[in-house]
């Protein structure tokens, strides 16, 4: 046998377990950061995504795009504004947000996905009714000011039938992170929770979010897994847990509390970190459950 061949026997032979494990199953995949930029980390991904497909699991991608959402404001002479991490949204950055997020980037990655061997489709969180939406606003705690984020919005209510018809086409839906309101009115909705709220709804497998960092990382820089609300509650209350990361755990949280079986927070700079989590005992970031 030549050492290719042995290769791919060996790394088949440790990945078939996994396969059959999770053959079937609802892998609900959160795609931002670097490896949304990096030209060959958006090739690694969407092999990923069609491997997971085409082995009978049922991958879901939701995606976010912030840093191309600013470059398209930049380039119209539109300064961006922020506050508590979100954007502030009028109705003219609204109309790029649906430009950029429905548009450009939700095409792109299908695209990417077809010239991979995938058959995906693209939506956003106002088709089919999938996501219905409401205001969100922003919460100064040192003056008790309530801010109006303007067209910024969380999840209010999921409805998956569309993405059941999709994954009964034997699709990869490709999901944008936009909801429509009772008022009519479109909402730009943090992508992480959009995941979090699909992954619930569907009693998922897995949820998986894509960072720019390892995972969850102690005082000394090591990576923590095998975490659980118990341990989780504690490392937020020491301080270990804190700033950007903790919108990250409320959502990885509240999924395994609500019928997810497990959360990963994995390091999207990492080719195939997608592959890695699922296929390997140690995976490539935090694994977060339920269990006490």
């Amino acid at each position: 046998m030549s050492d290719i061949s042995h290769s791919i026997t060996s790394v088949l032979t440790e990945a078939l377990p996994y396969i059959q494990k999770f053959q079937g199953k609802t892998i609900v995949i959160k795609y931002g950061g670097n490896a949304m930029v990096d030209e060959d980390l958006k090739s690694s991904f969407a092999r990923d995504i069609v491997l997971m497909k085409s082995v009978g699991m049922n991958p879901i991608v939701v995606h976010g795009g912030g840093p191309q959402i600013g470059n398209t404001l930049d380039k119209l002479g539109k300064e961006s504004e922020f506050i508590g991490g979100m954007r502030v949204t009028d109705s003219e950055t609204m109309d790029v947000v649906e430009m950029v997020l429905g548009g450009l980037v939700n095409k792109e990655i299908v695209n990417l996905i077809h010239q991979h061997g995938g058959h995906s489709i693209g939506l956003t969180g106002k088709d089919g009714r999938l996501i219905t939406a409401k205001k969100l606003t922003q919460n100064i705690v040192q003056t008790s000011e309530i801010i109006d984020l303007g067209h910024v919005g969380k999840v209010d209510k999921v409805d998956v039938s569309v993405i059941d018809l999709l994954l009964e086409g034997d699709f990869i839906p490709v999901i944008a992170p936009i909801g429509v309101g009772k008022d009519g009115y479109s909402y730009n909705i943090n992508a992480d929770l959009v995941a979090g709220s699909i992954a619930e709804a569907l009693d998922a497998e897995k949820l998986i979010l894509l960072t720019n960092t390892s995972g969850i990382l102690d005082a000394d820089e090591n990576l923590l897994t095998g975490l659980n609300a118990k341990s989780v509650n504690k490392l937020i209350k020491d301080g270990t847990i804190h700033g950007g990361m903790l919108p990250k755990i409320d959502c990885a949280m509240s999924a395994v509390k609500n019928g997810v079986k497990s959360t990963h927070i994995i390091d999207g700079r990492v080719s195939h970190a997608v592959l890695l989590e699922v296929f390997t005992d140690s995976g490539v970031g935090t694994l977060i459950t339920c269990d006490e």
